[in-house]
Formats: structure tokens, sequence, C-alpha cells
């Protein structure tokens, strides 16, 4: 398709409109946002223990000047994508103006269900949040068993809409071909969402971070599903895009607000969810390899101390190691974009070029 031709234009300016509306929204909120976390002390409650219950000395030193940051900010995030979702779809429908039907990107068979995970996640998340804040629950935090209970149910509630609706159950290798998994595809859908959910929520551990490789994942997605002429999951990934943008502003160190589990967990699952419906979910792990390698280090760091009653790393994930270790935090984070970036450009080009 050559570069000239008008639709290739046209979806290209619907996703940079919806973008930068998206920034501009969610830049003019964070002032507001902002006001109620302080007015409110929504103060991130710096977790004591780790997964084993055991008393985490290092992380208590490395982040204890965190501890009167507010969390939820990530409310930011997913709270700008949906209030643009309902604002272009009502004005598309009571209106005739064309610029509202561009900038409309409600579809039922791209976006219906990332939004609803979006949303759904999103609160479960926020929940976790509210709890932490209260110093509710074991970890200050809604139990780890029962926010893995929730989010199987997202993905099955996901996987159901997927084969029986939108009746999807093949899966591309690239370079290879499609191949349908039949029912196969249900708990392969339910895995990708808790493993993307957990991998972003593990990888929110400094200032900027989770942002930041979420920014260039959904980027490579949204160039995925341009390709693949799904224009309208790629403005739905724009848009989570400029509302990202405008909240690692603030979000940078030293951080303004946390992103909090309301929007790690929220994202986390819809960048699964992106991912299945470009069918690019073999790239996946290209596109999002730092969050790989961060719940890599979690799972060795847990499994050596069970199994063999040492630690690989000085702590795990693989950011606070570093940390541990004396990197200064902007340091690590930066690095990690660089990776996070440069793998992700990696993976679009495979998802594309792959697809023959």
């Amino acid at each position: 398709m050559a570069f000239q031709d008008p639709q290739l234009v046209i979806g290209l300016s619907r996703m940079f409109e919806v973008f930068f509306i998206a920034f501009v929204l969610a830049m003019a909120a964070t002032p507001l946002l902002t006001y109620f976390l302080y007015k409110y002390k929504a103060h991130q409650q710096i977790r004591e223990n780790d997964v084993s219950g055991k008393e985490s000395k290092i992380f208590k030193r490395l982040h204890q000047q965190k501890a009167h940051t507010p969390t939820m900010g990530g409310l930011l995030v997913w709270g700008t994508i949906v209030f643009l979702a309902g604002v272009f779809w009502v004005a598309s429908q009571l209106t005739s103006i064309k610029f509202f039907d561009d900038l409309n990107f409600l579809s039922r068979a791209q976006t219906y269900l990332p939004l609803f995970v979006l949303v759904s996640a999103g609160i479960l998340g926020a929940f976790d949040d509210l709890w932490n804040i209260l110093g509710i629950g074991g970890q200050k935090g809604i139990k780890l068993k029962w926010k893995f209970v929730w989010q199987i149910l997202i993905g099955v509630v996901g996987a159901w809409w997927f084969f029986y609706k939108l009746g999807i159950s093949t899966i591309h290798i690239p370079a290879v071909g499609s191949f349908d998994i039949g029912l196969f595809f249900i708990p392969l859908f339910i895995f990708v969402i808790v493993a993307t959910t957990n991998a972003v929520n593990i990888a929110d551990g400094l200032d900027g971070l989770a942002a930041g490789i979420l920014l260039t994942c959904f980027a490579a997605f949204a160039g995925i599903a341009f390709v693949q002429g799904k224009v309208e999951l790629g403005m739905f990934c724009a848009a989570i895009m400029g509302a990202l943008l405008a909240f690692l502003w603030f979000n940078i160190f030293p951080a303004r607000f946390f992103m909090g589990d309301t929007g790690a967990l929220s994202l986390g699952a819809t960048l699964g969810v992106v991912a299945l419906l470009t069918n690019s979910v073999l790239v996946l792990p290209i596109i999002g390899l730092v969050l790989v390698a961060e719940t890599g280090s979690s799972l060795i760091q847990m499994a050596s101390k069970k199994f063999f009653k040492k630690k690989v790393f000085l702590i795990a994930p693989l950011h606070h190691h570093f940390e541990a270790k004396g990197w200064p935090e902007p340091k690590i984070v930066m690095r990690f974009w660089v990776i996070s970036g440069v793998f992700a450009a990696i993976g679009m080009i495979i998802g594309i070029i792959g697809r023959g």
C-alpha cells in the first residue's frame, strides 16, 4: 500500500488525533487527580513482607522514602480511555459531524473486549489499592490468591467472548502460518491475561518503569493492528499511549504519584488482550521482553529459595537487584526503557513481516 493511499493517511490521522486528545485530556485532569490523592492521603503503604511472608529488609531500606507518595495514579490512564470512548461514541450517535465519527473507536469486533478488560481489571486493582491505603489484608492489599481468582474470572469472560462471540480460535506462528487450536484457545487466553497482568504488576516497582515499558509495548501493537487494518484497535492503543505519556510526565523520578494496581492490573490485562486480538501472542514475549525478564527473575528467586535455600538475586524482581547493587533509580529505569524500546521494535517487525 502506497503512503499516499487516502485510507492509510486517514487511518494514521485518526490514530494520531486520538493519541493527542488523550494526552491533552490526561494532562489537564492530572492536577485534579493529584489534589484528591494528596488531600485524602491515598499514600502507598510499603509492603513489609515478601511473597513468602518473610520480612523484606532490603526493600524497606530502599523504598521507605516512598511511603508518603500517593498511589492509584493508574485511574488517570484508564479513566481517560473510558471517558473518551463514551464521549466519542455518544457524539457520533447524536450528531452527523464526521469528526466525531472518525474519533469513535468503539467496535464490537475490535475494542469491546479490551475496553471491558481495561475497566474490570482496573476496578480490581482499585480495590487492591484501597485496601493497601487502609492497611487491610495480610500484605496490605487483597490477598494474592484472591487476586488470581478474579484475574482468572476476567480471563474466562474474555475467552468466552473470543471463542463463542468472535469465533476466534487460531494462533499465528510468524513466517509459518495460522493454526486452529479449538478449545485449547480458552486456557491459552486465560494464561496470557493472568501472565501479562502480573508481569506488569511485578515491573511496577520504580518511578516511571512500568509506564515507559507499557508505552513501547502498546506502540508496537498499535503498529501491528494498523497494518492488519484494525484501525479502531490501533486507535484504542494510541489513546492508551497518549494517556500513558501524560501519566509518565508526572511519574518520572521523583514520582508525583504511583500507578498502583489499578493501573498495572488494567494495562497488563489489556496488553494481553490486544496481543490476542492481533493474533500476535507469540511475539508478545519479544515485545514485552523486559516484562518477561522481571517476572522470570521473581520466579527464579522464589524457586531457588524454596528448593535450595539460597537467593540468586540480592532482591527480586530484577530492577530491585540492580537498585540493591547501588545503581541510581533513574539509571535503571532509562536502561530498561532502552531495552524495551529495542525489543518492542523487533517484535513489531517480526509480527508484521511474519504474516507474509
